[in-house]
């Protein structure tokens, strides 16, 4: 009769540790799950990147060392709200360019650094005068000094 009982108490305690081996797995798999969707979600598709953003056509100026540049940006912003918003202030956005642009000299936007700080800084401008939304990123598409 002892071994029956002790027999049944070692099948419990079995039991009852499959059972919570169980559990901690399933936990894990839906955490694994939900962390992967939630970082696939955050990344936007270049279709929605495209849909959100706004073109600058190509604009030309003089910079500060009496050279001048044609430029043309693309804009990413947050939403379609924004995108609309910045399409409306196009011509804030401009006139910001061409202030950021008279500014640098000709050495100074030959060089990556250069062009990383025009985009920085025109970012952190955007997003001053924006209202419904935030401009995400800026990006040069054609550039030319002469």
């Amino acid at each position: 009769m002892k071994n029956e009982a002790k027999s049944t108490r070692l099948l419990t305690i079995m039991v009852i540790m499959l059972m919570v081996i169980l559990l901690i797995g399933t936990a894990v798999v839906i955490i694994l799950l939900n962390s992967s969707k939630e970082s696939s979600a955050s990344e936007p598709t270049i279709d929605e990147i495209v849909e959100a953003s706004v073109d600058i056509p190509e604009m030309t100026t003089n910079l500060a060392s009496d050279d001048y540049i044609r430029i043309s940006f693309k804009i990413q912003t947050d939403s379609k709200e924004a995108q609309e918003e910045l399409t409306k202030r196009d011509f804030q956005a401009k006139n910001l360019i061409i202030e950021q642009l008279s500014e640098m000299t000709a050495a100074k936007l030959k060089g990556k650094a250069g062009k990383e700080q025009l985009t920085n800084e025109l970012k952190k401008q955007l997003n001053e005068i924006m209202q419904d939304g935030q401009v995400i990123d800026v990006y040069i598409t054609s550039y030319i000094i002469q």
